[in-house]
């Protein structure tokens, strides 16, 4: 059973205005995508589902509060990543498991760009809300990665030196931002596919400590 909904007196949403919501996150995701958060307002949001303002204010309290709930139905897509770092990563199967879960993250930011762009920037400038966010979306990778890294570690395959969640986390960074704007480096030839081979083999090497081959 779907987890109930509410509008913002607290009240459970019936399927008529769960659609009328759904649609109001929609517009909100597609004029996000389209110009700056401080550009959109209310009034095109609500204009763009053909409704009134007011109906919009039944249920956020603004377009930050809308993105806010974007971002956590994103931060939901998440444990299809988690599922594939818990595969094996021995020999070339490995490789081919890294390739999957770099293309796994960068089609999770393709889908959600706008929204996770705003989620980032409006937590690193403290915003708890979006921060909390955030940390519930990427926490739980982190610690799988750095599982997977400590194991390998443990056997003899990764320095003693390299921390599991300070590697962990070094190579989410490195998959975030370069899978937010990883559109930016094709001037140098870095097409969608180079930059998934490129990070997939960065990332086997760190997670095994060593070559597929």
């Amino acid at each position: 059973m779907s987890e109930d909904v509410l509008d913002q007196s607290g009240r459970v949403l019936g399927p008529r205005a769960r659609k009328t919501r759904e649609r109001l996150l929609e517009a909100t995701a597609v004029l996000v995508a389209e110009r700056p958060l401080r550009d959109v307002s209310v009034i095109e949001i609500a204009r763009r589902v053909g409704t009134s303002p007011a109906t919009f204010y039944q249920y956020f309290h603004d377009v930050e509060e809308a993105v806010l709930v974007l971002a956590e139905d994103a931060a939901r897509a998440m444990p299809q990543l988690l599922d594939r770092l818990d595969a094996s990563w021995d020999g070339e199967q490995g490789l081919d498991h890294a390739r999957a879960v770099v293309e796994a993250f960068i089609d999770h930011w393709d889908r959600h760009r706008a929204v996770l762009r705003i989620r980032d920037l409006a937590a690193e400038e403290g915003d708890k809300r979006f921060f909390k966010v955030r940390s519930q979306a990427l926490l739980p990778a982190l610690e799988h990665l750095a599982q997977r890294i400590a194991k390998s570690r443990d056997e003899g395959h990764v320095l003693p030196e390299i921390h599991p969640h300070a590697a962990s986390a070094a190579m989410l960074s490195i998959l975030e931002r370069l899978a937010a704007s990883y559109y930016y480096l094709e001037g140098f030839g870095v097409t969608r596919d180079v930059l998934i081979e490129t990070c997939a083999r960065i990332l086997h090497q760190t997670v095994t400590g060593g070559s597929p081959r």
